[in-house]
């Protein structure tokens, strides 16, 4: 978005003012709604999957954490957030779970060209690096 000389000169004066206070502010004005639509769009890709099931446990910050169920069973953490303007999606190993984690990188993509279809292919690379345990 295109600030103004205006919306620039009142965003720095409201930092001068109270750095935290403008922090929040513009976190809930930029970061946001942006990290809503990448947990939306995470929660929409598995919706129809009745076996599948995304529980938010340990957000913070500019990440939001999911214990990902598969048919009840605790499988491993997906973690979707924002880093430095792209969207990044990861997975984690948790307590638990009786699932290991292939060594992996994490899907990341500039924000703007995040679209269902990204989501899906993010998952799917999470989905792939799951492994069971040997018995």
């Amino acid at each position: 978005m295109l600030q103004t000389n205006f919306e620039r000169e009142c965003d720095r004066l409201s930092a001068a003012v109270d750095q935290v206070q403008f922090e929040r502010m513009r976190w809930a004005r930029e970061e946001g709604p942006m990290l809503a639509r990448l947990a939306e769009l995470t929660q929409a890709a598995v919706a129809e999957r009745e076996d599948y099931e995304l529980t938010e446990e340990g957000s913070a910050g500019n990440i939001r954490r999911y214990v990902l169920k598969v048919h009840g069973t605790r499988v491993c953490a997906v973690a979707v957030g924002l880093v430095r303007g792209q969207a990044v999606m990861d997975a984690e190993a948790i307590e638990r779970s009786r699932f290991r984690l292939a060594p992996g990188d994490a899907s990341a993509i500039s924000y703007g060209d995040v679209d269902e279809d990204w989501i899906a292919g993010a998952l799917q690379r999470v989905f792939g690096r799951i492994a069971a345990e040997a018995a």
